[in-house]
């Protein structure tokens, strides 16, 4: 990996953090909620690297759109996870770190967008 690309490091390490947090609340036998977090959570950091190989700026933008959305479902199910109490566990560190990576998202589009127009 690149080591001047921070949101594909944060993605990637934030990835591996959900799959660790996956694996406790299946030992907590909450299935459902876990998986809709594997699911969104892995996928940001999946969207971020097919976003290397856009074909165009309008598909670069397009690429991290997705992850910023599969960013945005991730921390609903981290919150979900946290106000409904299904286990007694801090999700906080994980929230911020999904804003982070939401604010980087956003970011970056913001920017593309603009340089695109002019």
């Amino acid at each position: 990996m690149k080591k001047d690309n921070v949101i594909r490091e944060k993605s990637f390490a934030f990835a591996l953090n959900i799959i660790a947090l996956y694996k406790t609340l299946i030992e907590e036998k909450e299935y459902v909620l876990s998986k809709q977090l594997l699911r969104s959570g892995t996928s940001i950091g999946a969207n971020i690297e097919e976003s290397t190989a856009a074909q165009s700026v309008s598909d670069f933008i397009h690429k991290l759109s997705i992850a910023s959305k599969e960013a945005r479902e991730t921390k609903y199910w981290l919150m979900l996870l946290q106000q409904s109490r299904l286990l007694d566990y801090d999700y906080s560190v994980y929230l911020k770190d999904i804003d982070e990576i939401i604010n980087i998202l956003t970011s970056i589009i913001k920017t593309m967008h603009e340089r695109n127009v002019k």
